[in-house]
């Protein structure tokens, strides 16, 4: 079982094609590994291991090459998407008891494509904040250190893979909930550009903010999983077919990077030494692969107040009626933002829809001249599980619950694909992460670099680990 379990992904796929393995024995290896590390990081609080079976057996009836691409590999699912028959929470007192009887086009589209649910994973109330706990499942620890934070909201998916629950995780990242959580437990997480990955139905189909992504514990893990996500659907009209060349191509055949910019703090936070320093580091690697690393940044000045604009409208469009009906079952920090969304008015929203479009023509611009843009993926290393969100870094403070996550949500506002890949550890032993990032639509580029970087910078090997 052990020898399953620290297999990544990619191996994993290759024995059950090879009939060495099957799903039924992959689950089985799933769950005694949940039983055995679980209880000390509350990752996966809902498991679904009769319905995961009953797939497996469904898959089995096939011949082994027309089971998909994942071929009957388990992975774990964000609860803020449904599957099927299973409870789906979204962390959320309100939705404590809900099955809902479809799952996400996600889900579905996995599934179809030979993935095999096996949890959920826990995340914040509707995914709000990055630090994942909630009323319902309560908190979710790092494997790294189980007294800290994992990150969030993908935060359940990102400490399963560290811990070795699972192989592939589902997220979803508006603010940086791919990626901080994958910095954090030092595994890979890909946010990819609007429109790759289809989703719902939801009930705001056109809000481009917000994407589904893949985490794994390698870079050639989630070019796996992602190009198993890929695809248009006539139910998300964001949505586009996936291109000629998979993803997984990337990986295996990298093209080095020409010239990267480098920035600390992207120009508008602060960011604790010691991190900023390992990033440093880690991107003056690149410079093996014969790229020119430069110090330089688009000007995201003002792009922190218009992401806390677009942000708080669309809290108050998707669940002002929550507010309404629901209001003492949510926690303060969703009531802020709603409360911020319905106190707009239409110029602050027009201001922050002007002021996004134009720092989307700067960051095109920059993009110009430079292949890829790398910053630290989070502004501090993990911290007390128990502290809610961030209030204060290095002396600066902060008057809301999302303003410390400033290093990732900025770039949420130019569509471009990001890319959080492990570069490091703190002196206490805390994971680092680097975030790179490419033009819009770029990801092949974006995960070249990453599949490069892995593979030297020795960190990839660290997970699975015991919880700690």
């Amino acid at each position: 079982m052990d020898e399953l379990i620290r297999m990544t992904a990619r191996q994993a796929v290759d024995v059950l094609r090879e009939g060495a393995v099957s799903p039924l024995e992959l689950i089985d290896a799933a769950e005694a590994r949940i039983a055995a590390v679980d209880g000390a990081i509350n990752a996966l609080p809902t498991r679904c291991y009769d319905r995961a079976r009953e797939h497996a057996g469904r898959l089995m009836a096939l011949p082994v090459a027309e089971r998909g691409p994942l071929a009957g590999l388990p992975f774990a699912v964000k609860d803020l998407s449904n599957v099927a028959g299973v409870r789906s929470t979204q962390g959320s007192p309100i939705y404590a008891e809900a099955v809902p009887e479809r799952s996400d086009i996600m889900v579905e589209t996995l599934e179809r494509r030979g993935g095999i649910v096996i949890a959920k994973s826990n995340t914040p109330e509707f995914g709000a904040g990055a630090n994942t706990f909630n009323e319902v499942f309560g908190k979710t620890r790092n494997p790294w250190n189980t007294e800290l934070t994992c990150g969030g909201s993908s935060g359940g998916a990102a400490a399963a893979l560290a811990a070795g629950e699972v192989w592939l995780a589902t997220g979803s990242d508006l603010g940086g909930s791919v990626r901080i959580p994958a910095g954090f437990c030092s595994v890979v997480g890909l946010r990819p550009g609007p429109g790759r990955i289809a989703g719902g139905p939801s009930p705001m189909p056109f809000a481009d903010q917000s994407v589904m992504g893949p985490l794994a514990r390698t870079v050639g893990d989630v070019a796996l999983m992602f190009d198993a996500m890929l695809g248009a659907h006539p139910e998300d009209p964001r949505s586009f077919d996936p291109p000629a060349r998979p993803f997984l191509a990337a990986v295996d055949e990298p093209v080095a990077p020409r010239r990267i910019a480098f920035s600390p703090d992207l120009g508008i936070t602060p960011v604790e030494r010691e991190t900023a320093e390992i990033c440093a580091a880690a991107a003056d690697r690149f410079a093996e692969m014969g790229a020119t690393v430069e110090h330089a940044c688009p000007d995201f000045s003002g792009a922190i107040e218009t992401f806390q604009t677009l942000r708080a409208a669309r809290f108050a469009a998707s669940m002002a009626p929550l507010l309404e009906s629901h209001r003492d079952q949510l926690k303060p920090e969703i009531i802020w933002n709603i409360e911020a969304g319905l106190a707009l008015s239409a110029d602050d929203v027009g201001k922050a829809e002007r002021d996004r479009a134009a720092l989307f023509h700067r960051v095109a611009a920059f993009f110009d001249e430079y292949d890829l843009l790398l910053c630290p993926t989070t502004a501090v290393p993990p911290f007390d599980v128990d502290i809610r969100y961030l209030t204060e870094i290095d002396g600066v403070e902060f008057d809301n619950y999302v303003h410390w996550l400033a290093i990732t949500f900025v770039l949420t506002l130019t569509s471009c694909p990001v890319l959080s890949v492990p570069c490091g550890f703190t002196k206490a032993g805390l994971p680092v992460g680097l975030q790179i990032a490419g033009p819009p639509r770029a990801e092949a580029a974006v995960l070249s670099a990453g599949a490069l970087f892995e593979a030297i910078a020795g960190v990839a090997d660290r997970v699975p680990i015991d919880p700690r």
